[in-house]
């Protein structure tokens, strides 16, 4: 399937109207270029915010995104239809994730539903055919809606007791409930890929699914300056096997999607906008299978704030800044080929992850060791910015 991109269903439902910065890679510059999204058309801002990240901390991103100048690159539309792979001219630009130099970072278990399809994982050892006993089984234990429970309170400590007293205490419970939330790194800084780039699933699993959600921008001073969506593509079957297998379950070439833009906070959206957030999602299938699903930021268990602290602080730094998956409560259980086979993705899969004032990150499924190898790292973007002059 191919893939079509318009700012029709990229922009948010409110269009232009938010701070939106993209990049590109910009074959004039022999690079990429930071972009602002504006009705005329795709500005080129890097000789005024060499990178995303150097925009993210100032002051009031924002407000510079709308007030500074550049040249123009084209029309949205233009530089959208000319991202897919396959329907690309190397001599026009096209767009890349929106970030660069940040720390890409994911918090886990963050919902109640994704809490029990991880303790459903663990239990089943990667096995999709013994998962809905398992579900039925790990239901009647700890019921459907945690939502309401803090994690970390003294409610959920003595739901820890219980189930530890019971034989059914699990990893993915003590991050879930407990103090602790589970945050890890999902890729190396610039190795996200942006809408309308293939997203890599690791040849090996044959149980996986996408994980549709938003994505802070954090500033280096702790400061959560804007959003974008991402797709945390998962492996279910390796990281079921053994927790311990996070890295290689999460971290794997063009594993990261993220885009299409990021909104920067400013009068028209902000944290609370972001904690109102429905995240939706469809699959379509070459096959003709389609899923559709949401994630409502309303229900998350731990404030995307108190996430964001628990990565950054006196404890840790970083010095680039860091976005940050907050987490899904998504977890797809429709059976795709055979009763009992649940939901698993086929390479060729179109996934769109929306949200109203994010607009819509697509992508196409295909093996890590078929998309585009990531080869373009930070040193790679220094030196192409240095033979600028922007450094």
């Amino acid at each position: 399937m191919k893939l079509a991109l318009s700012s029709r269903t990229a922009l948010p439902e409110d269009g232009l109207a938010g701070a939106l910065v993209g990049r590109v890679w910009n074959p004039a510059a022999g690079g990429p270029s930071v972009v602002a999204l504006r009705a005329e058309g795709v500005v080129d801002i890097t000789a005024a915010a060499p990178t995303v990240r150097d925009l993210a901390e100032m002051p009031d991103p924002a407000a510079v995104l709308r007030r500074v100048q550049g040249p123009m690159l084209g029309s949205l539309d233009a530089v959208l239809a000319n991202t897919p792979p396959d329907a690309r001219d190397p001599g026009r630009p096209w767009f890349l994730a929106p970030v660069d130099l940040q720390a890409v970072k994911a918090a886990g278990v963050t919902f109640a539903v994704s809490m029990l399809e991880r303790v459903i994982e663990e239990k089943a050892r990667g096995n999709p055919a013994a998962a809905a006993a398992i579900r039925a089984e790990t239901t009647r234990l700890f019921g459907d809606d945690l939502s309401k429970l803090k994690p970390g309170s003294a409610e959920a400590l003595r739901l820890k007791e219980v189930l530890t007293a019971q034989g059914a205490w699990s990893q993915y419970l003590e991050v879930g409930i407990g103090p602790d939330a589970e945050i890890f790194t999902k890729a190396p800084p610039m190795a996200a890929v942006g809408t309308g780039m293939d997203a890599g699933l690791h040849p090996i699993s044959t149980w996986n699914n996408p994980e549709p959600e938003v994505v802070l921008v954090v500033a280096s001073d702790g400061r959560i300056v804007g959003a974008t969506l991402g797709n945390d593509v998962n492996l279910r079957d390796v990281e079921g096997r053994s927790a311990l297998l996070l890295g290689k379950a999460k971290d794997n070439n063009a594993s990261a999607a993220v885009g299409p833009f990021v909104r920067f906070f400013d009068a028209g959206f902000s944290l609370d906008d972001v904690r109102a957030t429905t995240v939706t999602l469809t699959v379509a299938g070459e096959d003709g299978f389609k899923l559709e699903g949401s994630s409502s930021l309303s229900k998350i268990s731990r404030d995307p704030a108190d996430l964001v602290r628990q990565m950054i602080g006196a404890h840790h730094q970083y010095p680039d800044g860091a976005v940050l998956y907050l987490g899904t409560m998504f977890a797809p259980v429709q059976d795709r080929d055979q009763p009992g086979g649940g939901f698993t993705h086929k390479f060729g899969d179109i996934v769109t992850v929306s949200a109203p004032k994010l607009g819509s990150l697509v992508n196409r499924m295909r093996s890590a060791t078929e998309c585009q190898p990531w080869t373009y790292g930070a040193s790679h973007l220094m030196r192409s910015l240095a033979a600028r002059g922007l450094l």
